[in-house]
């Protein structure tokens, strides 16, 4: 039973946060045994600043023992091995293990109804702030504000970005510029290509700009959190492009692979639904990671914010593959009755192209790189992210390449050879399934 209840941090704790900052955090008659705050890795030089006030014990009797009431800080493996100790009943409470680094117990509070603790933790490793509760007849409340940092060994100013994430306002800085240079090159191209160019060429243009700033909001935001501990109002311009550039982007995919613009100027019944769904979806999945954020594991309804996040994120993934699946098939029908058939040959290896690469695309960013975050030390976290973003980038390239606009169409010049070879490889082309 002790492991069911402590559940919740066990998953929190294999799940990193966005950053690490700053956080205020309000408990209200919480009786949870076990309530996970931030997540942070120290270098050698890390600080814990926990300040705690209007602390009220419901439910208090004289003869409780507040020594089973308190703070402290605990690493994944560690973690998994006081699991194994209360199971097993060699403790009755978290805070008497001798794996955990205790911070304080409410025994030393003496009726006081707040308290100040400034705590230096000297081995680096990953750590999890943790309030544990093992009076099952007590409810707490108190308001918390936790600052979690490193000292710079030069200029031994505060680094408020974990251990492992330090790097990244440089790196998205880095990429935002990247993107910005596609997005000049992109215009060069319309206006170069300007008699071929049709409408999803602009909606492209579009996307790449807001990746653009959604990078550069985000290297800003990092960056400010890493000098003060607070975004101070970068953190919602990031999550207004991030908003953005989501909803473009899964209207990108399902409008390529709708074929339209290219195949035909306008979408069907079927396509327009999966545009409904796909668009207030990823509304929902951007609210969901903005409370996921913003509240921390704390909050207890965190677990289900991020088990919605996961589940609207995959319910998106899957419905923008059904148009590219639905132009496939409509391709081969029409390469068999229309006598076209090196024309939409070439359509249907395009898209067959683009729909193994959209694919690709989400498994690697949804799955690998999970996995990589997962196994990945503290200390290069930020490998997980760079890796999602050049994953992303090479998708962006690769769209742009396969459907920029072209002088000369190659659908449409297609000589007699072409098309009797393209007619025999239809035939072997029914063997094939996805």
């Amino acid at each position: 039973m002790a492991l069911l209840r402590l559940l919740p941090l066990f998953l929190s704790l294999f799940v990193s946060l966005s950053v690490a900052e700053i956080r205020f955090s309000e408990i209200r008659s919480d009786s949870r045994p076990i309530i996970p705050f931030d997540k942070f890795g120290f270098t050698h030089a890390g600080r814990l600043e926990l300040n705690v006030s209007n602390i009220d014990l419901l439910n208090r009797k004289p003869e409780l023992d507040l020594s089973k009431v308190g703070f402290f800080l605990c690493t994944n493996d560690a973690w998994l091995h006081v699991l194994q100790q209360l199971e097993e009943g060699d403790l009755s409470c978290a805070l008497q293990s001798d794996l955990v680094k205790l911070v304080l117990t409410f025994k030393s509070l003496n009726g006081k109804k707040s308290f100040n603790k400034f705590y230096q933790e000297n081995d680096a490793d990953q750590y999890t702030l943790v309030f544990a509760n093992c009076l099952s007849q007590v409810k707490v409340s108190m308001t918390i504000r936790s600052a979690m940092y490193n000292l710079d060994g030069k200029t031994k100013r505060p680094d408020y970005l974990s251990a492992g994430k330090t790097v990244l306002p440089r790196v998205y800085f880095l990429l935002s510029l990247v993107y910005f240079g596609l997005a000049g090159l992109w215009i060069y191209v319309l206006y170069k290509k300007r008699l071929t160019v049709f409408r999803i060429h602009f909606f492209m243009l579009a996307v790449v700009i807001l990746k653009a700033l959604n990078l550069l909001c985000e290297a800003e935001d990092k960056s400010y959190i890493k000098r003060t501990g607070s975004a101070h109002g970068w953190d919602v311009l990031f999550y207004i492009f991030s908003f953005l550039k989501g909803i473009t982007l899964f209207t990108l995919i399902v409008l390529i692979g709708t074929g339209w613009s290219f195949l035909k100027p306008y979408l069907q019944d079927k396509e327009k639904k999966v545009l409904m769904i796909v668009i207030p979806l990823q509304v929902v999945a951007n609210i969901a990671q903005v409370v996921i954020d913003e509240t921390g594991p704390f909050g207890q309804d965190w677990i289900t914010w991020k088990q919605v996040f996961l589940l609207v994120d995959v319910v998106c993934c899957c419905a923008v593959l059904f148009p590219i699946v639905w132009s496939i098939k409509n391709l081969r029908e029409a390469a068999r009755t229309d006598g076209k058939a090196a024309v939409n040959l070439m359509k249907l290896t395009l898209f067959r192209q683009y729909y193994i690469v959209v694919i690709c695309y989400i498994y690697f960013t949804r799955v690998v790189v999970y996995a990589l975050e997962t196994i990945t030390s503290y200390k290069y976290l930020w490998t997980s992210e760079v890796a999602e973003e050049l994953a992303t980038l090479a998708f962006y390239l690769f769209t742009g390449y396969k459907f920029k606009p072209e002088a000369h169409n190659p659908y449409f010049v297609i000589d007699d050879e072409e098309e009797e070879a393209a007619a025999e490889q239809l035939k072997l082309e029914d063997e094939f399934e996805l």
